[in-house]
């Protein structure tokens, strides 16, 4: 039965050597069951034999009927004990192994950069995360299980079959290499097929999932049957790879069942004459029959274990293919010295580009930004503002010796340490499916009510928070949808200011906050954060006129820095953008 299974099927399954080898007791008494039970089963038939042949011979006696009765019980019991310990254990062992995987994969992904997931569709990392680990587990469980006991019961039982007659086993096993060669052919057909099921099914997920989560946009434009007609396309894509593996399948396991049973039928034909003849016992017989049924489910493990491993190793490929992938960004490992982060940051002729870009979104920009100081960063639409502050908390990474804090080189500071010290709220502000505490908190340990009041009261949202129907234990809708975009930008705020990080980042994130809102936030955030870092974007003046520095990007370049009142004297980029938006305030208020 080894053997029908591809040496690059059991190599996919490597990386959980570790698993087994952590859970080797269980392992070991739950085979050593599973063992025993197959070497009960075939002491049964033995039983049978002795009081069928006590009984053709006429030596058979209520008592000696009873003694083999009650053993046959007493060995079903024991087989009960026993088959509850290993499945108890066995797959006790592929639930655990499960969990493993499904932790190391989403701690895998969690570590993995942003270009990853640019380049990876959701729903096939959520099929990845659901379908193939499943399909992992049954490999790892009733794979195993099934291997193991087809295998040791296929040998013991053709083992007792040639102790009763060695003629009679080899003329009952003449189907056996028609069996093994249909078993190699369609392995192959399967292997593949699962291969590109698996594929299909992440596709159709991916579908479904963006779907959904663009529900909204699809009811106000009407398109219900166009999304539907998508989704239905994925669907009959899906089935059809089904019912191609189905057809590999369907025919896989009558053809075992024809040749398992043409086995039976030359042991009744020739066995009957050889029993008549006297050459074997009638319980020999009887016996024979009953070893040959138990190698009916060898034969059919076949079957069932190649399905079960040919689908567990094409999804352990697709599993490994996701943990083989290394981070872009890395930084070095943690240290028992403790480094603090005290805000001064420093681009040195820095060029950034996303990756599988070959245009730099940022060029050859030097900007000192010292400890305390508070930086609004303004340009035109694409001219390298987000792209610039992605990089501080290395969301892209920039290349050495381009990007210093506290005059260290941010690729020398450990990555936990150097997000941990820094606020980041974007104007695409995202809500989690929990409380409003819970999302503003975000899993942080040893916060106050106190400090968690004091920044939903800075970001100006504690009094609708506490409005809510369970106040600050409501639940938010999917992605906030409860809450107006306003609402969301201020819990992030919030968010992003609760620990009072030495560098606070906020990237157009009052964007549909109103100006009288703005302007209160701004003056609460910069009074409790007078001594730290602040770098903000805004299209609006009233920022712009309250930092101590303006630096003005366009094209991906820093064109202008100053403070407010040298960059309106200078009349160049900052003063047009400047005067239109002075315009469209003065239309905002007039409205």
């Amino acid at each position: 039965m080894i053997k029908n299974l591809s040496k690059s099927s059991i190599k996919s399954f490597q990386p959980l050597k570790e698993y087994f080898l952590k859970h080797r007791l269980s392992l070991a008494v739950g085979l050593a069951s599973l063992l025993t039970v197959d070497l009960l089963q075939l002491l049964i038939p033995m039983v049978i034999k002795r009081g069928v042949d006590s009984l053709t011979t006429g030596v058979a006696t209520p008592g000696v009927l009873f003694h083999y009765g009650t053993l046959i019980m007493l060995i079903a019991f024991v087989m009960a004990i026993l088959r509850y310990v290993w499945r108890h254990l066995l797959f006790g062992l592929s639930r655990k192994i499960e969990e493993a995987l499904r932790n190391k994969l989403y701690n895998h992904l969690q570590s993995l950069s942003l270009s990853f997931y640019q380049k990876t569709k959701t729903g096939d990392v959520m099929a990845k995360a659901i379908n193939d680990i499943n399909a992992i587990r049954m490999a790892t469980g009733m794979g195993l299980v099934a291997l193991t006991d087809g295998t040791v019961l296929g040998i013991a039982a053709i083992g007792f079959m040639l102790y009763i007659n060695p003629h009679l086993t080899l003329l009952s096993l003449i189907p056996a290499p028609f069996l093994i060669y249909v078993t190699r052919v369609l392995t192959s057909r399967m292997s593949s097929g699962y291969e590109k099921v698996q594929a299909t099914f992440s596709d159709l997920t991916e579908r479904v999932r963006e779907t959904f989560s663009g529900i909204r946009v699809i009811k106000a434009y009407a398109r219900e049957p166009w999304t539907y007609r998508r989704v239905e396309e994925e669907s009959n894509k899906y089935i059809s790879d089904n019912m191609e593996l189905a057809r590999s399948l369907a025919f896989f396991f009558p053809v075992m069942a024809i040749f398992t049973n043409l086995g039976l039928a030359i042991v009744i034909w020739l066995g009957g004459r050889f029993t008549i003849l006297g050459h074997i016992t009638t319980g020999d017989f009887v016996a024979f029959i009953s070893y040959l049924n138990l190698l009916t489910w060898p034969m059919m493990a076949i079957g069932w274990v190649t399905n079960l491993v040919q689908r567990g190793a094409a999804s352990m490929r697709r599993i490994n293919r996701i943990i083989d992938e290394i981070p872009e960004i890395t930084g070095p490992p943690m240290t028992d010295v403790e480094l603090s982060i005290k805000g001064s940051i420093e681009f040195r002729k820095a060029s950034l580009r996303y990756p599988g870009q070959s245009n730099y979104a940022v060029k050859g920009i030097s900007l000192d930004i010292a400890q305390g100081k508070t930086v609004a960063l303004v340009g035109r639409v694409a001219s390298g503002k987000t792209t610039l502050l992605r990089s501080v908390p290395r969301l892209i990474d920039p290349p050495r010796g381009t990007l210093f804090v506290d005059g260290r080189d941010v690729r020398e500071i450990p990555l936990k340490i150097l997000r941990q010290s820094i606020g980041f709220a974007t104007q695409e502000a995202f809500i989690f499916s929990d409380t409003v505490r819970n999302n503003v908190i975000f899993g942080r340990e040893g916060i106050s009510e106190k400090t968690l009041v004091r920044s939903l009261k800075l970001a100006q949202i504690y009094e609708e928070a506490i409005s809510l129907r369970d106040g600050l234990e409501t639940l938010l809708g999917e992605r906030g949808i409860t809450l107006s975009g306003g609402q969301r930008q201020r819990l992030s705020i919030a968010r992003a200011i609760l620990s009072d990080p030495q560098i606070l980042i906020l990237d157009d994130a009052l964007s549909m906050v109103d100006t009288n809102t703005e302007e209160r936030i701004l003056d609460g955030v910069l009074a409790e954060r007078a001594g730290k870092t602040n770098i903000i974007v805004s299209h609006r003046l009233s920022i712009t006129s309250r930092a101590d520095e303006v630096v003005v990007l366009d094209r991906g370049e820093v064109v202008e820095v100053g403070n407010h009142d040298t960059l309106i004297k200078a009349g160049s980029i900052y003063t047009r953008l400047y005067e239109k938006q002075a315009l469209a305030q003065e239309l905002e208020i007039g409205v």
